[in-house]
């Protein structure tokens, strides 16, 4: 997971989810969930609203349209951050909705919302934290760890180490390390396009957490021990003008 910037809606698109909103409100307590979920799939709102939901959020995912929580598969799925069955009010709430891959919503988090004695939220939500506040991702083997227990959670419920994503992060810390060594020769042979290209190819590949998880644990001491990379590699990942073209 990456931390997400939060794009805003059309105009006409906000209004709508505020009347959608207060026809879920309308409904007796008991029976909001219900109606949520029913206006959710109706045909006119699945036509006229999800579009525009999705575009937009499309728009926020990293790469090609990535699921916001593994980072692997395309984002095919507006997923409810808090689901309808807990809280139906939210169901048309734009700060409620993110990007996820079929796998990491319906299979996995599905209605899933563990929280604290407080009530808070133990899922982490990309657009309003850093992800890497709560997580700490072993490049070299693709496994993430818990930092918090939201962190924790998250990696349980969303199912953040299963094989086919650490297997697929060990792969793409293989391609990051190849670009950059070839972003480090297209600069010695005076080539930007050379240089872009090494740059575009690690932005548009999935897994952006594997870049990202670098480029920040680039900055620690221990930092050679930690990734696992030669001193050439380490002094690309604190390249400055480097960095800033990753994470662009």
């Amino acid at each position: 997971m990456i931390p997400i910037t939060r794009l805003p809606l059309p105009h006409d698109v906000a209004d709508r989810l505020d009347e959608l909103t207060a026809e879920v409100g309308s409904a007796h307590r008991e029976e909001r969930a219900a109606a949520a979920r029913a206006l959710w799939r109706r045909r006119g709102v699945r036509e006229v609203v999800h579009p525009p939901l999705r575009r937009v959020l499309a728009d926020m995912a990293p790469g090609h349209e990535r699921c916001m929580y593994c980072g692997d598969s395309q984002g095919t799925d507006i997923d409810h951050f808090e689901p309808l069955a807990g809280n139906p009010l939210r169901a048309f709430d734009w700060l409620n909705h993110l990007l996820a891959c079929s796998t990491c919503n319906s299979n996995l988090k599905r209605d899933r919302f563990p929280v604290d004695a407080l009530g808070a939220a133990l899922l982490i939500d990309p657009t309003t934290e850093d992800p890497f506040d709560h997580l700490l991702l072993t490049p070299s083997l693709g496994v993430y760890h818990g930092l918090t227990a939201k962190g924790r959670e998250t990696i349980e419920v969303c199912g953040l180490n299963r094989p086919v994503l650490t297997r697929g992060r060990v792969q793409a810390r293989r391609v990051v390390v190849m670009c950059l060594e070839r972003w480090a020769a297209a600069r010695a042979a005076g080539s930007e396009p050379g240089m872009r290209e090494a740059v575009v190819t690690v932005r548009e590949q999935p897994f952006a957490d594997v870049c990202q998880s670098m480029l920040r644990l680039a900055l620690n001491p221990a930092a050679e021990r930690v990734l696992d990379v030669g001193p050439q590699v380490l002094d690309l990942l604190r390249t400055a003008d480097l960095r800033d073209a990753l994470l662009a």
